[in-house]
């Protein structure tokens, strides 16, 4: 009678082994970064290059596991804030005031009553680049589903987008016009609520009593403009902000004040 060869024991250690030539489907498995690096890239703790790609790739495929939920929360969020926000509800009942002014607001399939800024044109989706949001006079407001932390971030990016959208349609915003676009900026962070102090606070280490909100939307504005064609360096972009930031941070229409 042969003798039964005894089992081969498992390594006890069940830890995987950082990326390298694995298989796609030890790249591609969600658990691999749950376990073995979510705490180091929560952490900040990645540092070379390759860690720094391990980041990226970890970061893409959150995204597209949870991109339903994701966008799911995000059109929950904009359809209850077109509804219930004050700061929303008041930007949207401003724009439909100069909705003859443009075609992204004419009657259409997708939104037949012509109605300004709605579930139609105001749109969830994954974003790749990090922003919150985009807006265009032609399509309307992008949400990046994937970039908020909560429900009062989204509505700051969505009354940041209205405030260009209404300042599109008030004035004839040229693309190319580097100090319209600075405006542009400088309008919608101070408007939009999104340098409130207590945000700067508690997101982005911000501790400055005096000025703060001033502090905010020139470093705000000034990132923005950064990445403009035509602008070549962070000094030259705020150069172009310190040159109409009198009169566009002043401005506070539709508004009778700053809204906070």
């Amino acid at each position: 009678m042969a003798t039964p060869t005894p089992p081969v024991e498992k390594p006890t250690d069940s830890v995987p082994k950082p990326i390298g030539k694995e298989s796609e489907k030890t790249k591609l498995d969600p658990a691999y970064y749950t376990w073995s690096n979510t705490f180091s890239i929560m952490l900040n703790r990645m540092t070379g290059n390759r860690d720094a790609e391990l980041e990226r790739n970890y970061f893409s495929e959150q995204d597209l596991i949870n991109e339903e939920s994701y966008c799911k929360r995000c059109e929950s969020n904009r359809d209850y804030l077109l509804k219930y926000s004050p700061i929303i509800t008041f930007l949207s009942s401003e724009i439909a005031k100069l909705t003859p002014a443009s075609s992204l607001l004419e009657p259409t399939k997708a939104n037949p009553s012509g109605s300004p800024l709605n579930s139609s044109n105001i749109i969830c989706r994954m974003c790749s680049a990090f922003q919150s949001g985009g807006f265009h006079i032609d399509h309307g407001i992008l949400l990046c589903a994937n970039q908020f932390r909560n429900r009062g971030h989204q509505e700051d990016t969505m009354a940041h987008e209205m405030v260009h959208a209404w300042d599109h349609l008030k004035w004839k915003v040229e693309d190319g016009n580097l100090r319209h676009q600075a405006c542009l900026e400088i309008r919608a962070s101070t408007l939009s609520g999104e340098c409130r102090f207590v945000r700067e606070f508690f997101t982005k280490n911000q501790w400055r009593i005096t000025e703060q909100l001033q502090t905010c939307v020139r470093r705000r504005a000034t990132l923005s403009l950064t990445q403009r064609p035509g602008v070549k360096d962070d000094v030259h972009a705020a150069k172009i902000v310190n040159e109409v930031w009198e009169s566009c941070f002043n401005d506070t229409r539709p508004f009778d004040e700053i809204y906070r």
